[in-house]
Formats: structure tokens, sequence, C-alpha cells
């Protein structure tokens, strides 16, 4: 009888910064992502799962350059910077020019826990890009976010997203659901 090696949870918190998330557009239900956020890092804290937060910049005069107050993560979100590991990404897929790949593999991480912000852009762009990657990506329904648009509506453009990366890009799994 063949046994499989048990799979190993990391979690990824993308883009939960300052410009964003208290910036003039709202994110929808922010208090309740950010809740489901902290929970699920309280609970990647206490299995000793890896822990990774990305933050989103721009270019070097932009409002988003390097160092720029508004790239810094909310003060609200339980990141421990002492055992997490913080980085940047310039683009919308958090694989890109980040080393993040190599740094799940040196982990034996080989499921990819997503949350974060926005929906739409750095959640979905990383979904597919960690299945072309080989990892499982778990997409937690119920902690990420976006803001309206002209065309759609927050809570539509995360109903479509949950809808659309489900089976072929994800696993959906709600906060209460996921452990590590």
């Amino acid at each position: 009888m063949t046994h499989l090696p048990p799979r190993r949870r990391a979690l990824l918190v993308i883009d939960m910064q300052v410009g964003l998330f208290h910036g003039p557009a709202k994110p929808y239900e922010g208090a309740r992502v950010l809740a489901n956020i902290n929970r699920l890092l309280a609970k990647a804290h206490e299995a000793g799962a890896p822990v990774f937060a990305v933050q989103h910049t721009g270019p070097a005069g932009s409002p988003v350059e390097p160092g720029s107050p508004l790239t810094r993560l909310i003060a609200e979100l339980n990141i421990d910077e002492s055992r997490d590991r913080i980085f940047t990404k310039t683009r919308p897929n958090c694989f890109a020019g980040t080393g993040l790949a190599e740094l799940l593999h040196e982990a034996s991480v080989d499921e990819l826990v997503v949350v974060g912000m926005k929906t739409e852009f750095c959640v979905d762009t990383t979904c597919r890009a960690a299945a072309d990657l080989g990892f499982k990506p778990i997409l937690i329904t119920d902690a990420h976010t976006t803001m309206d648009t002209p065309v759609l509506a927050a809570q539509a453009i995360i109903a479509h997203h949950n809808a659309t990366l489900n089976g072929p890009f994800v696993t959906l799994l709600s906060t209460d659901e996921c452990l590590f």
C-alpha cells in the first residue's frame, strides 16, 4: 500500500496595505474580511505553517513607490514580523520576480491558501499562477475582497471569481473550513 505524504499548507496574504484597505474606495466588507484573515493567521501560527505577506509597490515617484506609507501592511493585520515572511511585488502575480515559488519549495509547501486584495487583480492572477507552477491553491471565499467598480459591484466581482476559479484553478474553502 502506497502512502502519500501529507500536504503542507502555507498562507499567502496579498496586498493588505494602507493604500488599498484604507484608501478612498473602501473594500467590500473590509472589517469581516480582515477578521477572517486574522483568524487564518492565528490558525497558521498555531500550526506552525509558513505565512507570507506581500505588498504591491510601483515605480519611484508613484504613490506606491517602495517605502511609501501607502504600501505598508495595515496595522490591524496580525502579521508576526519575527517569523512571517514579508516581501514586495511589482506585478499582479505574486510569483513574478519575487522568489515566492522557491521559498514555498524550500518550505516543502504544496498547498497555498490565498487571501487578501484585490479579488479581480492580484488574488485572481496569483491563484492561476500558483496552479500553473504546480501548487494547489486554496481560495478562501470569505477572506478576499475588492471595491465596487463603475461596471460591477464588489460583491458580484467576488462571487464571479469564486465561481470562475473554482475547479480548474482553485479549491474553495471558507475561513471556518480551512485548517493548517
